[in-house]
Protein backbone atom coordinates (compact mmCIF):
# COMPACT_ATOMS: atom_id res chain seq x y z
CA UNK A 1 0.00 0.00 0.00
CA UNK A 2 2.32 2.27 0.83
CA UNK A 3 4.35 1.69 -2.77
CA UNK A 4 1.33 2.65 -4.25
CA UNK A 5 0.92 5.60 -2.14
CA UNK A 6 4.69 7.00 -3.63
CA UNK A 7 3.32 6.55 -6.85
CA UNK A 8 0.03 8.32 -6.49
CA UNK A 9 1.96 11.36 -4.73
CA UNK A 10 4.44 11.01 -7.55
CA UNK A 11 1.48 11.36 -10.20
CA UNK A 12 -0.01 14.19 -8.21
CA UNK A 13 3.06 16.09 -8.33
CA UNK A 14 4.00 15.34 -12.02
CA UNK A 15 0.19 16.28 -13.18
CA UNK A 16 0.28 19.76 -10.67
CA UNK A 17 3.36 20.80 -10.85
CA UNK A 18 3.37 22.71 -14.64
CA UNK A 19 0.23 23.65 -14.42
CA UNK A 20 -1.10 27.22 -12.51
CA UNK A 21 -2.93 25.57 -9.87
CA UNK A 22 -0.21 25.46 -6.78
CA UNK A 23 1.54 21.65 -6.80
CA UNK A 24 2.34 22.42 -3.04
CA UNK A 25 -1.06 23.43 -2.69
CA UNK A 26 -2.47 20.35 -3.53
CA UNK A 27 0.22 18.26 -1.72
CA UNK A 28 -1.34 20.10 1.81
CA UNK A 29 -4.72 19.54 0.72
CA UNK A 30 -3.92 15.62 -0.15
CA UNK A 31 -2.30 15.16 3.40
CA UNK A 32 -5.50 16.80 5.20
CA UNK A 33 -7.88 15.14 3.20
CA UNK A 34 -6.22 11.83 3.67
CA UNK A 35 -5.04 12.03 6.71
CA UNK A 36 -1.20 10.69 5.65
CA UNK A 37 1.70 10.99 6.79
CA UNK A 38 3.70 10.17 4.03
CA UNK A 39 3.66 14.07 3.34
CA UNK A 40 5.72 14.21 5.88
CA UNK A 41 8.32 12.73 4.14
CA UNK A 42 10.69 15.91 2.60
CA UNK A 43 13.08 13.46 1.70
CA UNK A 44 9.90 12.16 -1.03
CA UNK A 45 8.78 15.68 -2.06
CA UNK A 46 12.55 16.53 -2.72
CA UNK A 47 12.31 13.24 -5.30
CA UNK A 48 9.54 13.86 -6.85
CA UNK A 49 10.22 17.46 -7.35
CA UNK A 50 13.35 16.51 -9.28
CA UNK A 51 11.32 13.74 -11.40
CA UNK A 52 9.33 17.19 -12.75
CA UNK A 53 12.47 18.68 -12.89
CA UNK A 54 14.16 16.50 -15.36
CA UNK A 55 10.99 16.55 -17.56
CA UNK A 56 11.05 20.09 -17.81
CA UNK A 57 14.85 20.01 -18.74
CA UNK A 58 13.94 17.43 -21.32
CA UNK A 59 11.14 19.94 -22.54
CA UNK A 60 13.66 22.79 -22.48
CA UNK A 61 16.86 21.36 -23.23
CA UNK A 62 17.98 22.34 -26.51
CA UNK A 63 17.26 26.13 -24.93
CA UNK A 64 18.98 25.85 -21.69
CA UNK A 65 22.08 23.96 -23.82
CA UNK A 66 21.90 26.71 -26.15
CA UNK A 67 21.53 29.83 -23.45
CA UNK A 68 24.58 28.27 -21.28
CA UNK A 69 26.92 28.43 -24.19
CA UNK A 70 25.47 31.71 -24.87
CA UNK A 71 26.28 33.03 -21.44
CA UNK A 72 29.83 31.48 -21.25
CA UNK A 73 30.82 32.61 -25.03
CA UNK A 74 29.64 36.08 -23.90
CA UNK A 75 32.15 36.32 -21.05
CA UNK A 76 34.96 34.42 -22.93
CA UNK A 77 34.86 34.85 -26.04
CA UNK A 78 35.58 38.40 -26.70
CA UNK A 79 35.73 38.21 -30.71
CA UNK A 80 31.74 36.47 -30.61
CA UNK A 81 30.47 38.58 -28.13
CA UNK A 82 28.12 40.17 -30.41
CA UNK A 83 26.43 36.83 -31.57
CA UNK A 84 25.75 35.79 -27.99
CA UNK A 85 24.81 39.19 -26.46
CA UNK A 86 20.97 38.79 -26.93
CA UNK A 87 20.80 35.43 -25.56
CA UNK A 88 23.33 36.31 -22.34
CA UNK A 89 20.82 39.26 -22.00
CA UNK A 90 18.03 36.42 -21.60
CA UNK A 91 20.26 34.77 -19.14
CA UNK A 92 21.02 37.93 -16.90
CA UNK A 93 17.03 38.29 -17.03
CA UNK A 94 16.54 34.91 -15.85
CA UNK A 95 18.82 35.50 -12.79
CA UNK A 96 17.64 38.98 -12.27
CA UNK A 97 13.86 37.41 -12.26
CA UNK A 98 14.88 34.71 -9.97
CA UNK A 99 16.59 37.09 -6.92
CA UNK A 100 13.46 38.12 -5.23
CA UNK A 101 12.46 34.64 -4.43
CA UNK A 102 16.12 33.37 -3.46
CA UNK A 103 15.62 36.67 -0.97
CA UNK A 104 12.74 35.92 0.12
CA UNK A 105 13.51 32.02 0.59
CA UNK A 106 16.11 32.46 2.30
CA UNK A 107 15.00 35.25 4.86
CA UNK A 108 11.94 34.05 5.44
CA UNK A 109 11.61 30.13 4.85
CA UNK A 110 10.09 29.20 8.66
CA UNK A 111 7.65 32.00 7.96
CA UNK A 112 6.71 30.52 4.80
CA UNK A 113 6.06 27.07 6.27
CA UNK A 114 3.95 27.99 9.04
CA UNK A 115 1.06 28.60 6.42
CA UNK A 116 0.82 24.49 5.27
CA UNK A 117 -0.69 24.02 8.28
CA UNK A 118 -3.74 26.72 8.25
CA UNK A 119 -6.10 25.26 5.83
CA UNK A 120 -8.13 28.35 5.71
CA UNK A 121 -5.00 30.65 4.54
CA UNK A 122 -5.04 27.42 1.40
CA UNK A 123 -8.63 28.02 0.62
CA UNK A 124 -7.74 31.63 0.33
CA UNK A 125 -4.58 31.24 -1.51
CA UNK A 126 -6.94 29.32 -4.08
CA UNK A 127 -8.80 31.94 -4.69
CA UNK A 128 -5.89 34.53 -5.21
CA UNK A 129 -4.46 32.47 -7.73
CA UNK A 130 -8.30 32.25 -9.71
CA UNK A 131 -8.34 35.56 -9.37
CA UNK A 132 -4.54 36.79 -10.99
CA UNK A 133 -5.69 33.69 -13.39
CA UNK A 134 -8.66 35.49 -14.81
CA UNK A 135 -7.07 38.90 -14.65
CA UNK A 136 -5.20 38.20 -17.73
CA UNK A 137 -7.90 36.01 -19.78
CA UNK A 138 -7.89 38.41 -22.50
CA UNK A 139 -4.00 38.77 -22.65
CA UNK A 140 -2.94 39.39 -26.08
CA UNK A 141 0.68 40.43 -25.49
CA UNK A 142 3.66 41.22 -28.56
CA UNK A 143 6.63 41.12 -26.75
CA UNK A 144 9.02 38.20 -27.61
CA UNK A 145 11.97 36.98 -26.39
CA UNK A 146 14.39 39.59 -27.38
CA UNK A 147 11.83 42.58 -26.22
CA UNK A 148 11.65 41.61 -22.31
CA UNK A 149 13.51 44.43 -20.28
CA UNK A 150 14.79 44.17 -16.64
CA UNK A 151 11.89 45.92 -15.06
CA UNK A 152 9.72 43.35 -16.38
CA UNK A 153 11.81 40.53 -14.86
CA UNK A 154 11.81 42.31 -11.57
CA UNK A 155 7.78 42.76 -11.58
CA UNK A 156 7.56 39.09 -12.79
CA UNK A 157 10.52 38.01 -10.39
CA UNK A 158 7.93 40.11 -7.40
CA UNK A 159 5.07 38.25 -8.34
CA UNK A 160 7.06 34.74 -8.28
CA UNK A 161 7.95 36.06 -4.66
CA UNK A 162 4.66 35.55 -3.45
CA UNK A 163 4.25 32.06 -4.86
CA UNK A 164 5.80 30.61 -2.23
CA UNK A 165 3.10 30.32 -0.24
CA UNK A 166 1.10 27.47 -0.61
CA UNK A 167 -1.67 27.67 -2.71
CA UNK A 168 0.06 30.44 -4.73
CA UNK A 169 1.37 28.69 -8.21
CA UNK A 170 4.48 29.35 -8.78
CA UNK A 171 3.66 28.79 -12.57
CA UNK A 172 0.20 30.88 -12.51
CA UNK A 173 1.83 33.73 -10.78
CA UNK A 174 4.66 34.20 -12.87
CA UNK A 175 2.63 33.50 -16.31
CA UNK A 176 0.39 36.14 -14.92
CA UNK A 177 2.91 38.82 -14.77
CA UNK A 178 4.48 37.82 -18.19
CA UNK A 179 1.06 38.37 -19.74
CA UNK A 180 0.59 41.42 -17.72
CA UNK A 181 3.59 42.68 -18.85
CA UNK A 182 3.09 42.42 -22.88
CA UNK A 183 4.71 39.14 -23.32
CA UNK A 184 3.64 36.60 -26.02
CA UNK A 185 1.65 33.98 -24.90
CA UNK A 186 4.88 31.82 -26.06
CA UNK A 187 7.37 34.13 -24.92
CA UNK A 188 5.23 33.88 -21.57
CA UNK A 189 5.64 30.48 -21.49
CA UNK A 190 9.16 29.73 -22.13
CA UNK A 191 10.50 32.83 -19.88
CA UNK A 192 7.86 30.91 -17.04
CA UNK A 193 9.83 27.88 -16.79
CA UNK A 194 13.28 29.04 -17.73
CA UNK A 195 12.57 30.80 -13.81
CA UNK A 196 11.56 27.28 -12.91
CA UNK A 197 15.71 25.84 -13.18
CA UNK A 198 16.54 28.30 -10.81
CA UNK A 199 14.66 28.06 -8.11
CA UNK A 200 14.39 24.29 -8.63
CA UNK A 201 18.18 23.65 -8.22
CA UNK A 202 18.58 25.71 -4.71
CA UNK A 203 15.30 23.99 -3.09
CA UNK A 204 16.79 20.32 -4.48
CA UNK A 205 20.53 20.94 -3.69
CA UNK A 206 19.65 22.52 0.32
CA UNK A 207 18.09 19.08 0.72
CA UNK A 208 19.96 16.76 -1.50
CA UNK A 209 22.52 16.16 1.49
CA UNK A 210 19.33 15.02 3.85
CA UNK A 211 18.51 12.12 1.21
CA UNK A 212 22.04 11.14 1.77
CA UNK A 213 22.14 11.08 5.21
CA UNK A 214 18.85 9.71 6.09
CA UNK A 215 19.31 5.97 7.67
CA UNK A 216 16.33 4.55 6.13
CA UNK A 217 17.17 5.66 2.55
CA UNK A 218 17.69 2.00 1.19
CA UNK A 219 14.35 0.98 2.24
CA UNK A 220 12.06 3.75 0.29
CA UNK A 221 14.82 3.33 -2.38
CA UNK A 222 12.30 1.36 -4.56
CA UNK A 223 9.33 3.23 -3.71
CA UNK A 224 11.18 7.22 -4.39
CA UNK A 225 12.55 5.83 -7.42
CA UNK A 226 8.70 4.75 -8.55
CA UNK A 227 7.62 8.12 -7.17
CA UNK A 228 10.13 9.91 -9.27
CA UNK A 229 9.17 7.98 -12.85
CA UNK A 230 5.25 8.48 -12.06
CA UNK A 231 6.27 12.44 -11.09
CA UNK A 232 8.77 12.82 -14.63
CA UNK A 233 5.89 11.35 -17.15
CA UNK A 234 2.61 13.02 -15.79
CA UNK A 235 5.03 16.19 -15.58
CA UNK A 236 6.12 15.70 -19.14
CA UNK A 237 2.45 15.27 -20.64
CA UNK A 238 1.08 17.48 -17.90
CA UNK A 239 3.42 20.49 -19.94
CA UNK A 240 1.80 19.82 -23.23
CA UNK A 241 -1.27 20.18 -21.76
CA UNK A 242 -0.87 23.45 -20.27
CA UNK A 243 1.14 24.64 -23.59
CA UNK A 244 -1.81 23.85 -25.78
CA UNK A 245 -4.12 25.76 -23.51
CA UNK A 246 -1.44 28.99 -23.07
CA UNK A 247 -1.34 29.21 -26.85
CA UNK A 248 -5.38 28.84 -27.88
CA UNK A 249 -5.60 31.33 -24.91
CA UNK A 250 -7.33 29.05 -22.24
CA UNK A 251 -5.58 29.82 -19.36
CA UNK A 252 -8.50 31.09 -17.34
CA UNK A 253 -9.88 27.77 -17.36
CA UNK A 254 -7.50 27.24 -14.21
CA UNK A 255 -9.08 30.04 -13.01
CA UNK A 256 -12.55 28.07 -12.69
CA UNK A 257 -11.01 24.72 -11.10
CA UNK A 258 -8.81 27.23 -8.72
CA UNK A 259 -12.29 29.29 -7.73
CA UNK A 260 -14.13 26.05 -6.78
CA UNK A 261 -11.08 24.80 -4.99
CA UNK A 262 -10.48 27.42 -2.84
CA UNK A 263 -14.33 27.44 -2.07
CA UNK A 264 -14.21 23.68 -1.20
CA UNK A 265 -11.73 24.20 1.28
CA UNK A 266 -12.97 27.18 2.89
CA UNK A 267 -16.27 25.31 3.26
CA UNK A 268 -14.71 21.94 4.44
CA UNK A 269 -12.42 23.04 6.38
CA UNK A 270 -14.12 25.54 8.29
Amino acid sequence: MNFIKYIILGILQGFTEPLPISSSGHLVLFKNLFNTNMLQDVNFEIVVNFGSFLAIFWIFRKEIIDLIRSFFGYLFDKKKRNLYQKKFKYCMLIIVGSIPVGIMGVLFKDEVDKFSENMMFLGIAFLVTAFLLFLVKNSKGKKEDDDITYKDAIIIGLLQMIALLPGISRSGTVLVGCLLCGLSRKSSLKYTFMLYFPVSVASMGLGVLDIFQDGNLMNLLLPYMAGLLAAGIVTYFSYQWLSSLVQKGKLWKFSIYCFLLGIFVLFYFR
